[in-house]
């Protein structure tokens, strides 16, 4: 499951929660909360094997280019021969097979520079992302602990005041 899904899921069940009057605090479904957060465990793995899938992608695109660029090069250099060998003006041939292998070289680099830019920016999202969700899920982690040990006291020195009412006016 989509790792923002369920941080909107999380949401949705801290906004349906139910305030403890005269306090900031919720009352939170724990098995709900339980759930989501192990759903969250396992939604990131999933988001690591897209960052695998985009490294992957990256590879495959550099073979590519590298291949291309090969086959460009072999090309240039038969192209070359064939040159010398038809015309047999040498330094003409020379000339224009270092251009198309000069090309072809600006060609593989523009290509490869490309790759690797698609590549870090891809990543570099990814990483933003994963840094806001974990950031979010850290900071509904906290609150809830937080939110947690002040409901009981609360509830508890309530129930003791709550007593020493009953307490004082059977008294009397």
């Amino acid at each position: 499951m989509d790792i923002l899904h369920l941080i909107d899921q999380l949401e949705e069940l801290f906004n349906e929660s139910k305030a403890v009057p005269l306090t900031n605090d919720v009352i939170i479904k724990e098995d709900r909360l339980l759930d989501l957060i192990d759903q969250m465990r396992l939604s990131i793995p999933e988001e690591v094997k897209k960052s695998q899938q985009i490294l992957n992608q990256k590879e495959r695109v550099l073979a590519q280019a590298q291949e291309e660029a090969t086959r460009t090069i072999n090309l240039a250099r038969e192209k070359s021969v064939e040159m010398v060998n038809r015309d047999g003006i040498v330094e003409s041939a020379r000339l224009k097979a270092d251009q198309i292998i000069r090309r072809a070289e600006e060609q593989s680099s523009m290509i490869k520079a490309d790759a690797d830019e698609y590549a870090v920016e891809t990543l570099r999202n990814l990483k933003v992302e994963l840094e806001k969700i974990l950031l979010q899920v850290n900071n509904g982690i906290k609150a809830l602990e937080e939110d947690i040990p002040l409901t009981e006291n609360k509830t508890n020195s309530q129930f003791v005041e709550g007593y020493k009412d009953i307490s004082s006016t059977s008294s009397k």
